[in-house]
């Protein structure tokens, strides 16, 4: 029976357009270290690198790890103050991209549905990001990070999506069986790929990506609003326990 469910956040929890995003993101890292002297295209080569490091990472160290060493390659010997610079960063002009998320009063009323019907909740966010990133980032959709028992960033995991092995490393952080988890999502290559591994899905679609035109009729999907209404029919977790006075 299913009492997990699992968040993606860019695109679902929070409403943008991904590929706007995208841009200001790579945007203000370009003008970032433009001040510092570095041409354009060089710190944004590195981070690419850093990227796709994380999505080939095999679980043998942190996605941290794999973007700082294959990072430090194309930037050696300055390891420290990129690491600082891009701190400075995520505190403060990447919260300019904030102005570009919506409102999602849907996804406030499911997970309040969800927490009174004492269902474990996850931000199975791709974790491409660092934890002060995505604690921003779940802030620019007035969010609680404490709703979530585990949120996944660069630091706490070992692989990405569309990795099946992304979601057993999920699995055994909060030692649950796939059969008692739903994952939501709106990319239908990155968080689909969770029902091989026998978890249940929803598609938002909403903010749909699906990039190689797949097929996803087999999975349950539907906006926000709709998954909101599911979520009104699942069973009422509390009314599983006896509570006993002494």
């Amino acid at each position: 029976m299913i009492n997990t469910i699992l968040f993606d956040l860019d695109g679902t929890l929070l409403a943008f357009d991904q590929n706007e995003f995208i841009k200001l993101y790579f945007a203000g890292i370009e003008e970032k270290f433009l001040h510092h002297g570095y041409p354009k295209g060089v710190v944004l080569n590195a981070v690419f690198e850093g990227v796709k490091a994380m999505l080939a990472n095999d679980g043998s160290i942190s996605n941290e790890q794999a973007f700082w060493d294959r990072f430090s390659v194309f930037l050696p010997d300055q390891l420290y103050f990129f690491e600082k610079e891009f701190l400075d960063y995520y505190q403060t002009d990447f919260n300019e991209i904030k102005k570009i998320v919506k409102e999602n009063e849907y996804a406030h009323k499911a997970i309040k549905v969800l927490k009174e019907k004492n269902y474990q909740l996850v931000l199975a966010t791709n974790p491409l990001f660092p934890q002060v990133a995505t604690y921003n980032r779940i802030k620019w959709g007035d969010l609680n990070k404490n709703d979530f028992s585990l949120i996944t960033t660069f630091e706490n995991s070992s692989f990405c999506k569309p990795n099946p092995k992304y979601y057993l490393e999920i699995l055994e952080k909060i030692n649950k069986n796939p059969n008692e988890c739903m994952m939501v999502g709106n990319d239908v290559e990155e968080d689909l790929v969770a029902a091989k591994l026998g978890i249940d899905t929803y598609l938002i679609t909403d903010n749909i990506i699906n990039s190689q035109n797949l097929d996803y009729s087999m999975h349950k999907n539907g906006s926000f609003k709709d998954f909101y209404e599911f979520t009104l029919t699942l069973k009422d977790l509390w009314k599983g326990f006896i509570i006993v006075i002494w």
